[in-house]
């Protein structure tokens, strides 16, 4: 069992950044690759990133491509979303979750989730 809590999040201007952490609970997180996902009132959630259980590779949404860094401390037990230039269309509430492979969290095959943290940017 893993389980996943995300933190960072906030409000902030168009044009600034913020750090999202995802901190995991129990001894086989470096097992797992991880994501992130958004999800904005009245839309469907969407894939943001997905790192490798070893972080050597990573997959990004288009609409986030150049502006996001996915990455993790497997010593840690935490994954990061480093946002930046945000847009007021990255408005959302951002998910942690884990899965077996990067490729399959991109594909939304997931074994866990978080339960999310509320990013506003305002214009």
């Amino acid at each position: 069992q893993v389980q996943l809590v995300e933190s960072g999040g906030g409000l902030v201007q168009a044009g600034g950044s913020l750090r999202l952490s995802c901190a995991a609970s129990g001894r086989t997180f470096k097992s797992y690759a991880m994501g992130w996902f958004r999800q904005a009132p009245g839309k469907e959630r969407e894939f943001v990133a997905a790192i490798s259980a070893s972080g050597d590779i990573t997959y990004y949404g288009d609409s986030v491509k150049g502006r996001f860094t996915i990455s993790r401390e497997n010593a840690k037990n935490t994954v990061f979303l480093q946002m930046n230039s945000l847009k007021p269309e990255d408005t959302a509430v951002y998910y942690c979750a884990a899965g077996q492979l990067a490729r399959k969290v991109m594909a939304r095959e997931l074994d866990y989730w978080g339960q999310g943290t509320q990013v506003t940017v305002s214009s």
